[in-house]
């Protein structure tokens, strides 16, 4: 073959494999930008922390997409953003192109579920919550509270009213304790905003002890025009050193015994949240407070009042002597003239 033969020939392998080269990519831009075929309208996958993203694609073609796993793993891989590619709980829907399903991934647009935890829960409720909610992985299962304190890093302190309630969002495949831990860093945050308001004269004498008061605040009541006065009531029992006398206190005391009815000899029974037999607040929470229970705590109403019974309407009636609170209770409970 002549040099001039060979030129010829070498330009034309150069078209062709341009046009090869152009070809493969109109063939590809059209297959990343193509909806997937999908076995189903919505397909479910969780992807695990430590999952390589041969293992991802392998794992989306098991769930449903109708390609091979080796072209979805090389287009992951052309993409250079394979290693960007978010642990996760996804939902791909059908008409979603391979381009769509990696910005998904990549953007970490993880289908969320979420978890209630409810004002004055306890935190064996707030368990229990947790070990039910859809999708998130049980660490604590078989820890103690103590020890559930400690993986947060707090330890020695008790778990009882240390978790802010509210409704939290997560990635199907989360872990509880991750739950947990904002719940507790959310608790930390409204409870030291609210100790920056408190009432200069409060009787309170730490972020603690207003926890405490707060928790036994929310099981008081559920009325919000009540809570401050409530809080007026209890914050004059502390200055004046009477008991408290609250009977959600005791009742978190009897734990397990309590079958929902408080009897008088459960009244004269010494533990240490009886607050008719011990003066002062109780050792720890007795429940799960809200912000508004939170703020009602440091920021009695202003009141002179030191009984109150309740309405039997949810609402209760405030007095500033026993006198007016034996009128009160005989109107209202005993429902005498």
């Amino acid at each position: 073959m002549s040099l001039k033969s060979f030129s010829r020939l070498g330009r034309f392998l150069v078209v062709i494999l341009l046009i090869a080269a152009v070809a493969l990519g109109a063939l590809s831009w059209w297959w990343v930008h193509k909806p997937l075929e999908l076995s189903s309208d919505v397909l479910e996958v969780s992807i695990e922390s430590g999952q390589t993203p041969r293992d991802v694609a392998r794992e989306w073609v098991q769930a449903g997409v109708q390609t091979s796993p080796w072209v979805l793993y090389q287009w992951f891989r052309w993409s250079g953003k394979s290693k960007l590619i978010r642990a996760g709980s996804y939902e791909l829907n059908r008409g979603s192109t391979p381009a769509d399903l990696l910005r998904m991934l990549v953007r970490g647009d993880a289908r969320l579920a979420t978890v209630k935890l409810i004002e004055g829960w306890t935190f064996k409720r707030f368990r229990q919550e947790l070990a039910q909610a859809d999708g998130l992985k049980s660490t604590i299962g078989d820890m103690s509270d103590d020890a559930v304190m400690l993986a947060l890093g707090a330890p020695g302190t008790s778990a009882e009213g240390h978790f802010f309630p509210d409704t939290y969002s997560y990635a199907k495949g989360s872990l509880d304790i991750d739950v947990l831990r904002r719940a507790w860093r959310a608790m930390n945050h409204h409870l030291e905003e609210a100790w920056a308001e408190r009432e200069p004269n409060t009787p309170l004498k730490s972020p603690e002890e207003a926890l405490i008061l707060a928790s036994i605040i929310e099981k008081e009541t559920g009325h919000e025009a009540d809570r401050a006065m409530i809080s007026g009531v209890f914050n004059n029992r502390l200055r004046l050193g009477m008991p408290l006398q609250t009977d959600p206190s005791v009742i978190y005391g009897l734990g397990d015994r309590f079958d929902g009815n408080l009897r008088k000899i459960d009244l004269q029974t010494d533990t240490p949240f009886n607050t008719y037999t011990r003066r002062g607040l109780p050792p720890t929470p007795i429940s799960m407070p809200g912000k508004a229970a939170l703020l009602a705590a440091v920021r009695p109403a202003p009141t002179q009042a030191i009984y109150f019974v309740a309405r039997g309407d949810g609402t209760s009636a405030f007095s500033n002597s026993l006198t007016e609170h034996n009128r009160a209770v005989n109107q209202y409970q005993r429902k005498r003239p």
